[in-house]
């Protein structure tokens, strides 16, 4: 749909997201799919949150960061995926523009917030194997809760120049957006002038919220593994690198896909690849949390037993 305007022009008044499928079988398919696995992802998280309110022993600085990436993974793949899978179901695809704009803008600041709040983790795992005895005293409850709102902040301001820049530009021509939500570059590339300057500042955020972030976590794991290479037992070495370990799958997991999508030049951008890597990074880095930091963690484990009267685990 288009709104006539002054000079005669036509600007777009909503768009229509595409998604991966106009059959209607695969998007019954994809519904049952993309649904198990959004409720897996928030069922999977909110537990790990209610564990970690509900155990006393868990109220340290490492469970609190947890929990805060648990409420972030599940308030990012609430932005998107709802409405992608009313999509599913439903024959009109469309989102107005106001509704593109608030849901480029979230599901940016939340993004956005998790890209710095890893580097917050990894200073986390650095105080806790560097200063093991000053660990409570440095990492405060109130600098942790500083630190937990000064991502948020940057997050929510970053997210706001790059959807500004991206949803003031002329849309008067096609509004059809290859994707299943409302993502920077494949709204942009509907855009009736050239972007290039756009792009450019686009690239100065990433530097600023991807670069700087992973420059800054690779530094501090080259501190960590030195620090792991002082210890003698081999035994000691293990436990030390395995509270990591799950911090770096994580990290990877999520860094690599959002890397390509948003630091990558323009002229290599592809729409349905797009669509599948912030497809992996939106839904399956977030079902994967609980999976990775459960699954290894003795002490959430113990608190899941404890809940629901079981004992605690060997």
């Amino acid at each position: 749909m288009w709104t006539l305007i002054e000079h005669n022009e036509s600007w777009v008044s909503e768009f229509v997201l595409l998604g991966f499928s106009g059959e209607p079988l695969t998007n019954r398919i994809l519904f049952i799919a993309f649904l198990l696995l959004y409720l897996s992802s928030v069922l999977g998280n909110g537990l790990i949150m209610t564990l970690i309110l509900l155990d006393l022993h868990l109220h340290t600085p490492m469970y609190f960061f947890l929990c805060i990436l648990s409420l972030l993974d599940i308030s990012a793949i609430t932005t998107t995926m709802p409405q992608m899978l009313v999509h599913l179901l439903s024959y009109s695809k469309t989102i107005t523009f106001a509704g593109c704009w608030l849901q480029m803008y979230v599901f940016g600041a939340l993004g956005l917030t998790e890209c710095i709040f890893f580097v917050v983790m990894a200073y986390d795992r650095y105080v806790a194997i560097y200063y093991p005895l000053r660990y409570m005293v440095i990492l405060n409850w109130g600098l942790c809760t500083q630190l937990a709102a000064g991502t948020l902040v940057c997050g929510f301001i970053f997210s706001l120049v790059h959807t500004y820049l991206t949803m003031r530009l002329p849309y008067c021509g096609p509004n059809v957006v290859n994707h299943y939500f409302c993502e920077g570059p494949s709204v942009r590339s509907l855009a009736c002038m050239d972007t290039h300057l756009i792009e450019l500042v686009d690239q100065i955020i990433s530097v600023f919220m991807v670069v700087i972030p992973v420059s800054l976590i690779v530094a501090s794991y080259v501190h960590i593994a030195m620090a792991i290479l002082k210890i003698k037992s081999t035994q000691g070495r293990c436990k030390t690198f395995s509270t990591c370990a799950s911090h770096l799958t994580m990290v990877t997991f999520y860094y690599v896909p959002a890397t390509y999508i948003y630091v990558r030049p323009s002229s290599s951008y592809s729409p349905e690849q797009d669509k599948q890597l912030s497809l992996f990074y939106n839904v399956f880095t977030v079902l994967l949390n609980p999976v990775v930091y459960s699954l290894r963690n003795k002490d959430i484990k113990e608190a899941f037993f404890k809940i629901v009267g079981c004992g605690n685990v060997a």
